[in-house]
C-alpha cells in the first residue's frame, strides 16, 4: 500500500511529510523539560519510535502530523497537524515545536494551515485541541486560533486535559482557506 502525504505552504511555513532528518531536533526537543506537555521526556530510541508513529498515523488514518520548516531558513521548526489516535475524543489539530522555534506565530500559522486542510479538504465538522491544563503557551495559541475551552478529558496517560473546540468550518472567513498561501 502507497500513500503520499500533501505539502501545504503557507507565507512563511512549508508543512511537508515528516522524515529522520526531523530526528535529531525532535530528539534534543524530547530531552528536555520543554516536552513535558507532551509527552517528554523522552530516551532517543522513544523519540525515534515517536517519529515514525507520525508517519503510520498518516498511513492508517489519511491524515496526520505535518514537519514544520521555514521557508525563509528550511529550518526544521517542529511538527503540526491532525492527530486522532485509538483513544482520543476527537480528531485533534496539535502543534508541538522545537525550544527555538517558539514565540514567532509560527504554531498559530501552521495550525491555521492544518485547520485548513481538515475542513477544506478532509470535510471535518469541527475539530478539538487536547491541551495540558499548565501548558499557557499552548492555550494561548488555541485563543488565538479562535478555540474555546470546553470540558475536560482524561486521558489514560497524561491525565486530565483540556478540550480547547475550534470554531466550525462555516464560522471562519472563506471557509477556513483563511491559511493557504
Amino acid at each position: 500500500m502507497s500513500f503520499s502525504i500533501p505539502t501545504l505552504e503557507t507565507s512563511r511555513l512549508i508543512l511537508r511529510a515528516p522524515c529522520e532528518a526531523d530526528f535529531p531536533a525532535e530528539a534534543e526537543f524530547f530531552a528536555s523539560d520543554a516536552s513535558r506537555f507532551v509527552g517528554g521526556p523522552k530516551h532517543p530510541d522513544e523519540t525515534w519510535r515517536a517519529l515514525a508513529m507520525m508517519l503510520g498515523h498518516w498511513m492508517l488514518r489519511g491524515y496526520g502530523f505535518w514537519g514544520v520548516e521555514s521557508r525563509e531558513t528550511g529550518t526544521y521548526l517542529g511538527h503540526v497537524g491532525l492527530w486522532s489516535p485509538e483513544g482520543w475524543p476527537e480528531p485533534e489539530i496539535g502543534w508541538t515545536l522545537m525550544n527555538d522555534a517558539t514565540g514567532n506565530g509560527y504554531a498559530t500559522e501552521a495550525a491555521m494551515a492544518a485547520r485548513s486542510y481538515a475542513y477544506d479538504v478532509l470535510q471535518w465538522p469541527t475539530a478539538i485541541s487536547l491541551i495540558d491544563p499548565a501548558n499557557t503557551a499552548s492555550q494561548a495559541v488555541a485563543r488565538r486560533l479562535g478555540a474555546a475551552f470546553e470540558t475536560t478529558f482524561e486521558h489514560s496517560a497524561f491525565g486530565t486535559m483540556h478540550v480547547w473546540r475550534h470554531p466550525a468550518p462555516d464560522a471562519l472567513v472563506n471557509g477556513g482557506m483563511e491559511a493557504y498561501a
